[in-house]
């Protein structure tokens, strides 16, 4: 090793390079701070509108997720003020998933921090919030911390054990703040990204339910309102109800009739070893948010045998749905809808994980009609109908949805003008420009935390790329 680099826990780092434990980064008064205990607050204690409080769940790529966030009220968060988050803080999942980091953004100032939890607040006179949360993200810091967390069936972190792990980090601040803007201009790109493709899953849902759930075209005929879609398609729309209250020539049909059949999913092996040969990539529940949103998730891979890998390798228009785990806020059922541009983000054949099942649409037109369902049937809360626990863990009663679940099935040229509308808008979330982005980001993360690619080569090396950071936005 040359004198120009140094080894650390985490590898080679730059010789000039500050090392410093982390205590001694963070602010003197309430530097790392795990969250308020059960005692101190309960899940009686949640209400619809108040302050939202930060799960392991919550706990994006370095971003806080902004979806059924539970809340406290103003009394609650009053007495528990210790634990309120500000801008610059980065939240770690303090269980499970030690590894799990998101820095704190200015929209999430003054939020609440779960039991779950652990808080770190730098002191931004010795190092900069990003960077740091940046470090964090460094693979070989999350090897370390995995490593590093005490207990062999739920992996847990607390204060002491976080305070001591140690940061090399570059004594000039403003070198860590450019080297935070680089990815974090990346970062941006691929939130932007994301926030687009909500927008669009908002339109196919918002569609869904106006056709299929509140059947609006029809109820419009029948009070004669003006029509609100193209004429070539409102003409396609039954002119009234009939008695059992669904359009004329529409019918409900099971969940199941639309299905051609479903198998659980696989957990396989960690290594090769007893016939487990074969390399797959597992899609779990907790990876579904990202992989809807066009990323990779942290999908993991592992072995497999042949026969297993036949009955239950995932092709396009295939849905997932998770049956087994779910929360006190989160019910099971989430699912997702698999197309080729989403297989083709992974290096093997992609299965479900155990705790999830595959559906097979019969067609890939009632295919994406059933998807939409599962979609709108989760996010109004309908799931939590077919859920039950067992031995502390939540399951979905598959059976049981696929008989007594309905869906609204139109006529084949409605279908078909639905089917050619929001095909194209799921195809545009499919699309892989985050996975591009997000293998930049990653592949030039270690070498700029490391030292070994300074902010002069970084840049020209982007440049090169024709992805000048300025202008990756």
């Amino acid at each position: 090793m040359g004198s120009e680099f140094r080894e650390t826990p985490y590898g080679a780092f730059a010789a000039d390079f500050v090392v410093d434990q982390l205590a001694n980064l963070c602010d003197s008064v309430a530097g790392i701070q795990t969250g308020p205990f059960g005692s101190q607050l309960h899940q009686k204690d949640y209400v619809p509108k108040g302050t939202p409080i930060i799960t392991v769940e919550h706990l994006g790529e370095n971003r806080i997720l902004h979806s059924e966030l539970p809340m406290v009220s103003d009394a609650d968060r009053d007495r528990l003020s210790r634990y309120l988050l500000r801008e610059g803080d980065i939240v770690f999942s303090r269980v499970g998933s030690v590894d799990r980091r998101a820095l704190v953004r200015g929209e999430e100032n003054g939020w609440m921090f779960s039991g779950r939890c652990l808080r770190v607040r730098p002191d931004p006179a010795k190092i900069d919030s990003s960077y740091l949360s940046y470090f964090f993200g460094l693979p070989a810091f999350r090897d370390h911390i995995r490593a590093i967390a005490v207990g062999a069936t739920m992996p847990s972190l607390n204060t002491s054990l976080l305070s001591s792990v140690i940061v090399p980090h570059p004594p000039d601040i403003d070198e860590q703040r450019a080297i935070a803007h680089i990815l974090g201009t990346l970062d941006d790109k691929i939130e932007l990204n994301r926030r687009r493709n909500q927008t669009l899953e908002a339109m196919v849902r918002a569609l869904f339910k106006d056709w299929f759930v509140d059947i609006g075209p029809v109820r419009a005929k029948m009070e004669g309102r003006k029509p609100y879609l193209p004429a070539d398609l409102w003409q396609l729309f039954p002119e009234r109800l009939d008695e059992a209250g669904k359009p004329e020539g529409w019918e409900f049909l099971s969940f199941g009739r639309l299905i051609e059949g479903t198998i659980g999913g696989d957990w396989g092996k960690e290594q090769p070893e007893d016939g487990h040969d074969q390399a797959i990539c597992i899609i779990r529940g907790t990876d579904i948010p990202d992989l809807a949103s066009g990323s990779t998730g942290k999908v993991p891979t592992r072995f497999t045998t042949k026969k297993k890998l036949i009955s239950r390798m995932l092709q396009d228009g295939d849905i997932v749905v998770e049956v087994s785990g779910g929360s006190s806020t989160q019910p099971t059922g989430r699912s997702l809808r698999v197309s080729n541009s989403m297989l083709d983000r992974f290096p093997h054949p992609v299965v479900c994980a155990s705790f999830c099942r595959r559906f097979r649409p019969k067609s890939a037109s009632l295919g994406i009609l059933a998807a939409c369902h599962m979609t709108n049937l989760y996010r109004e809360g309908g799931t939590w109908e077919y859920q039950n626990q067992s031995t502390g863990i939540s399951n979905f009663q598959t059976a049981h949805f696929l008989e007594a679940e309905s869906v609204l099935v139109p006529g084949e040229d409605v279908l078909n003008a639905f089917v050619a509308f929001v095909e194209p808008i799921m195809g545009k979330v499919a699309n892989n420009e985050n996975i591009d982005l997000a293998k930049v980001r990653d592949t030039l993360l270690p070498k700029l935390i490391s030292g070994e690619l300074r902010i002069r080569d970084a840049e020209k090396l982007l440049k090169r790329a024709d992805m000048n950071v300025k202008e990756v936005v």
